[in-house]
C-alpha cells in the first residue's frame, strides 16, 4: 500500500533557468519500502497557502541492484501557474522536509540483454535516465539508444548527467539530440520530432526489428507522434511503452446515461466499504470523502497513482493517459476518470 513519509532535502541542483534535481535522503529504516525500479515515479505532497498541492515526478536516479536506496533524485521543471514547480525553484532548500508517497509506476524495464530505445522530449527524459543508466550499470549485454527533442542546448536537463553516461558506455549508448528552436553545428537539422520525421529517421538510425522494447515519453503530440511513427515502421504494440507529460485540457468522452442512485465498494488496505455516490463525482471523489487514505497524485488520468482493479459494475473513464491496453482489457480503471455507469460499482486498490 503506498504510504507518505517525510524525506529531508539533501541538495538542491540547478539543471536550466527554469528547472531543478532534489536529492532526498532516505532513512535506512524507510529504505526497503523506497526500493524502486528504474522509471517509476513518486508523489510529492505539501501544504502551500494553506491548501495541500500534490504532484507526481519521476525518479531519474539508478535503481539499486539490492537493498533500498539511499538518496532519491527528482527533476522538476516549472510548469506556467504551478503552484508546486514554482515553490520549488524559489523556495525549497537543502534541509526541507517534503511528504513524499513510496514509488509507484509501470513505465519501468527489468535490466535484461538486448538493444531497447527512447524517445524523449523536454522533461521525459527523467524517467528515461534511470531506465538507461540502471539497465547499462547492471546488463553488460545491453545497448541503449536514446532520441531527445529539447528547444534548445540552454533548457536541456540533465544534460552532464547524459554526457556522462556516453563518456562511460561509447559502444552501448547511441545519443541523437534533436533541438526544436536551436541550429547545431553537428547532428541533425532543428524542428520538431512529429510523425513523419520519426517516419523516416528510425530506420537510418538503428536495426528497429531488433529493438527489445520502445520507451516514449513526453507531451503528449510527441509521444502519439512517435506511437502512430512505430506504427507505421511494424513495430508491435506490445513492445512500446508511454508516459505522458503535459497534457492539456482534453473533452471528455461522451457521458453515458448516469443511474440515479448508485454506490461504490472500495477495497483499500484490507479494508472495504460503500458509500452512496453524489452527483458528478468519480470513483476517487467518493472514495476519498470516506477514506482519505486513498492513494492519488494528479487526478489527471496521467499518473496512474489512483490505479484500481474494477471488481464488479460498471464505469466510465473521462480520459487515460496512465494505463497500457492490457491493463484496461484486464479490468483495471483510473479512479479518478472512473464515473458509475451501474447502479452498484466494486473496486479493489488493493490487487
Amino acid at each position: 500500500m503506498a504510504r507518505f513519509h517525510a524525506l529531508r532535502v539533501a541538495a538542491v541542483d540547478r539543471l536550466t533557468d527554469d528547472s531543478v534535481a532534489l536529492t532526498l535522503a532516505v532513512p535506512e529504516e524507510l529504505r526497503e519500502r523506497y526500493r524502486h525500479a528504474p522509471g517509476q515515479h513518486l508523489a510529492v505532497r505539501r501544504t502551500l497557502d494553506g491548501a495541500e498541492v500534490r504532484r507526481t515526478y519521476s525518479i531519474c536516479s539508478a535503481a539499486p541492484a539490492t537493498g533500498g536506496p539511499a538518496t532519491l533524485r527528482i527533476g522538476v521543471r516549472l510548469v506556467e501557474g504551478g503552484a508546486f514547480s514554482t515553490h520549488a525553484l524559489k523556495e525549497i532548500a537543502e534541509g526541507d522536509e517534503l511528504e513524499v508517497m513510496t514509488p509507484a509506476g509501470r513505465f519501468t524495464l527489468d535490466p535484461a540483454p538486448g538493444l531497447y530505445a527512447a524517445i524523449v522530449g523536454g522533461s521525459g527524459i527523467t524517467p528515461v535516465l534511470s531506465i538507461v543508466s540502471t539497465l547499462l550499470a547492471r546488463e553488460p549485454g545491453s545497448r541503449f539508444c536514446l532520441i531527445r527533442s529539447d528547444r534548445t542546448t540552454a533548457s536541456t536537463m540533465f544534460l552532464e548527467e547524459v554526457a556522462d553516461l556516453k563518456d562511460r558506455y561509447p559502444r552501448r549508448f547511441q545519443l541523437v539530440t534533436v533541438l526544436s528552436r536551436e541550429e547545431q553545428q553537428a547532428g541533425l537539422p532543428s524542428g520538431r520530432l512529429d510523425r513523419e520525421r520519426l517516419t523516416g529517421l528510425l530506420p537510418a538510425l538503428l536495426p528497429v526489428e531488433r529493438v527489445a522494447g520502445w520507451f516514449l515519453c513526453g507531451p503528449l503530440g510527441l509521444v502519439e507522434g512517435a506511437e502512430r511513427a512505430l506504427r507505421e515502421i511494424g513495430v508491435p504494440r506490445a513492445l512500446v511503452h508511454e508516459e505522458i507529460f503535459h497534457v492539456d485540457t482534453v473533452a471528455p468522452a461522451p457521458a453515458a446515461p448516469a443511474p440515479a442512485h448508485s454506490t461504490v465498494t472500495a477495497r483499500l488496505d484490507g479494508r472495504a466499504g460503500t458509500w452512496p455516490v453524489r452527483d458528478g463525482e468519480s470513483v476517487l471523489e467518493t472514495v476519498l470523502r470516506n477514506r482519505a487514505d486513498a492513494p492519488y497524485a494528479c487526478k489527471g488520468g496521467v499518473c496512474g497513482t489512483c490505479r484500481a482493479f474494477l471488481v464488479s459494475g460498471e464505469v466510465r473513464m473521462d480520459r487515460n493517459f496512465a494505463l497500457e491496453p492490457e491493463e484496461t482489457a484486464a479490468g483495471y480503471v483510473l479512479a479518478c476518470q472512473s464515473h458509475a455507469v451501474t447502479e452498484e460499482v466494486e473496486v479493489d486498490f488493493d490487487r
